[in-house]
């Protein structure tokens, strides 16, 4: 939103910088290879990625954690008989298989994560499902067919060759829906927010040292457009609508489906004892699920400075000019 809208354009323009967006695809901060770093970027992205790479030694630094709900959901066919998670029992689910890189596998971890979340709703565990392995689509450009296709275990699942499939977003709804399938257990229907932690909730924004070490200033300056960013969108949802449906890839009909009650009023970053806790959580998830083999201090790995040095210089802009 700070991009789209301009905000962090104009702030680093008035400091003679000239800043970009990037999708990822080669350029990756969260590389493990500290040659391959790219130190002046801020990611805004999975936590997979990001939490792999830290465990492998990657000198990154979380400065925000944002959490928005993003229609996470167990989808089946319309005569499967699924309308609780305790009906899930039994059933094959379609598990996207290792890439060659653990930490970069984002739709295993994904699905892995959302299945267990619903089968624990239910009182169940995985064991309770059969998990079937699906060949992983290969990396490509982001495209709304591509973004579609992600979810290639939907098409899996209107064949009949798998009974339910984990899904996340607006480009998994309306690929659902095209293929005539319905949600089974809405996750973001319970009130726990633990029954919906994965890779993008909570979703860390990330720096790398070198910039906390010799660019405070620009953290800072980038943190207070994001919030002001945030600020602006808590009332206008309106304007805020095609800007998500051209970042998620997908039609104003699926950001509709996928973003829900009063999302635009709670885009701020924090770095609240309460998201920590869940993306510790999800840390230790990923650890004993073999997605990379050290465990990460989520503690350690955060620095709050940046981030209440924003607010501040958001909420009394004249301070720092004085």
């Amino acid at each position: 939103m700070a991009f789209a809208r301009g905000y962090i354009t104009d702030a680093f323009a008035a400091r003679s910088i000239v800043v970009g967006r990037i999708v990822e695809g080669g350029l990756n901060l969260v590389a493990s290879d500290p040659d391959e770093q790219q130190r002046h970027l801020f990611r805004e992205g999975s936590n997979i990625r990001a939490l792999a790479a830290r465990s492998s030694g990657a000198p990154t630094r979380v400065i925000g954690l944002t959490w928005i709900d993003e229609r996470q959901a167990i989808i089946v066919r319309p005569d499967s008989g699924v309308m609780q998670p305790a009906d899930l029992k039994g059933l094959r689910f379609a598990l996207p298989a290792f890439t060659e890189s653990k930490g970069e596998s984002i739709a295993r971890g994904m699905a892995l994560r959302g299945i267990e979340n619903a089968l624990t709703l239910g009182g169940l565990t995985l064991d309770d499902a059969r998990l079937v392995d699906i060949p992983v689509m290969p990396r490509q450009r982001p495209t709304p067919e591509n973004m579609r296709r992600f979810w290639h275990g939907l098409e899996r699942l209107a064949a009949g060759e798998v009974d339910a499939v984990y899904v996340k977003g607006a480009a998994a709804a309306d690929a659902a829906e095209e293929l005539g399938l319905v949600v089974g257990v809405d996750l973001d229907a319970y009130p726990s927010r633990l029954a919906r932690i994965n890779n993008g909730t909570p979703r860390p924004i990330v720096v790398h040292q070198h910039m906390l070490d010799h660019h405070l200033d620009l953290v800072e300056l980038f943190l207070e457009q994001v919030l002001r960013a945030a600020d602006w969108s808590a009332t206008h949802l309106d304007e805020l609508r095609p800007i998500l449906a051209e970042e998620t890839w997908s039609s104003i009909a699926g950001v509709d489906t996928a973003y829900r009650g009063g999302f635009h009023r709670a885009l701020h970053p924090d770095l609240s004892p309460d998201r920590i806790g869940m993306l510790a959580a999800q840390a230790e998830f990923l650890l004993q699920a073999g997605f990379y083999e050290k465990p990460v201090d989520v503690e350690a790995w955060v620095d709050p400075r940046p981030l209440a040095a924003a607010a501040e210089r958001l909420a009394h802009p004249r301070r720092e000019s004085a």
